[in-house]
């Protein structure tokens, strides 16, 4: 989307790694967010940041996040504007009701703590440096590659109907048009939930998968079997529930989603043939 309209840059961790960067359009910079000596050559001045790289995975803090803003502050390469990528995670479990972004965060989980400790520090950054910092919390992300289909097939439980929580997704392509949206038309220290209309129960988003794949659905069992057969990582993700509301995103980014609900793929992907779709790298 971006390539032909401005010039791209991509940090890339390893060396081997520089031709698909090359091979999209982007000038590949060597260098790694785990180690600050390798930073110096962010020294480009660029226009824009967009920051998609997650937290380490324990911690209270995101220290990738603070040594790239101290990597750009101390190279004198300070953008005019700043999109990160953070999670819906942050405003914790809201039991089912719909959250606008001037909802508290109240993280409950180690890595949603992570990405409030590293929105925060963004903020402050940008307001110091008098950088636009566009923050876009981003629930589960999907696309025709990118389903629970191992999940499904390895029959790991959902939650009964009384018990279940809702969850939200976005659709790859979705998000990539929401993330250039918000390099131009983001506002300052500005959240956005970029999310599509759908409000589906995880079992229901299950099911639907599962129904498109023709694979059997996933058993459903209450919170207390749960706990017991569910590893604790994978149920920090069923504790929470929550229905995230996008009209900040559709009336100031002005993105019109493409994939407004996951069905019209999964009704595609069903279309297909079976032998096909099972090969498909998920």
């Amino acid at each position: 989307m971006l390539r032909g309209r401005v010039r791209l840059l991509g940090l890339v961790r390893k060396s081997q790694d520089a031709p698909k960067l090359r091979g999209a359009g982007i000038v590949p910079i060597v260098g790694d967010l785990d180690d600050f000596r390798t930073l110096s050559r962010l020294s480009a001045s660029p226009y824009a940041v967009l920051h998609f790289a997650p937290p380490p995975g324990e911690g209270r803090d995101d220290p990738r996040t603070r040594k790239l803003l101290a990597a750009l502050a101390k190279s004198g390469s300070i953008p005019q504007r700043f999109v990160y990528v953070s999670t819906s995670g942050v405003y914790g479990d809201c039991g089912g009701a719909q959250v606008s972004e001037s909802r508290a965060r109240r993280a409950q989980t180690a890595r949603a703590k992570r990405r409030v400790a590293a929105e925060d520090r963004i903020r402050e950054w940008a307001a110091r440096h008098g950088v636009t910092a566009t923050i876009l919390r981003v629930p589960g992300i999907y696309a025709s590659t990118r389903l629970p289909v191992d999940r499904i097939r390895q029959q790991t439980p959902v939650l009964t109907p009384e018990d279940d929580v809702y969850t939200n997704h976005i659709h790859a392509d979705d998000l990539a048009r929401a993330t250039v949206a918000a390099l131009f038309r983001g506002r300052r220290n500005r959240a956005y939930n970029v999310t599509d209309d759908a409000q589906m129960k995880m079992g229901s988003w299950f099911d639907a998968v599962a129904d498109a794949f023709k694979l059997p659905r996933p058993p459903r069992v209450s919170w207390e079997a749960a706990e017991a057969r569910i590893a604790p990582q994978l149920l920090s993700f069923m504790s929470e529930s929550r229905r995230l509301a996008n009209a900040r995103m559709k009336r100031e980014l002005r993105v019109r989603l493409r994939h407004p609900t996951p069905q019209p793929l999964l009704d595609e992907i069903a279309r297909r043939d079976p032998r096909r779709q099972l090969a498909l790298p998920l």
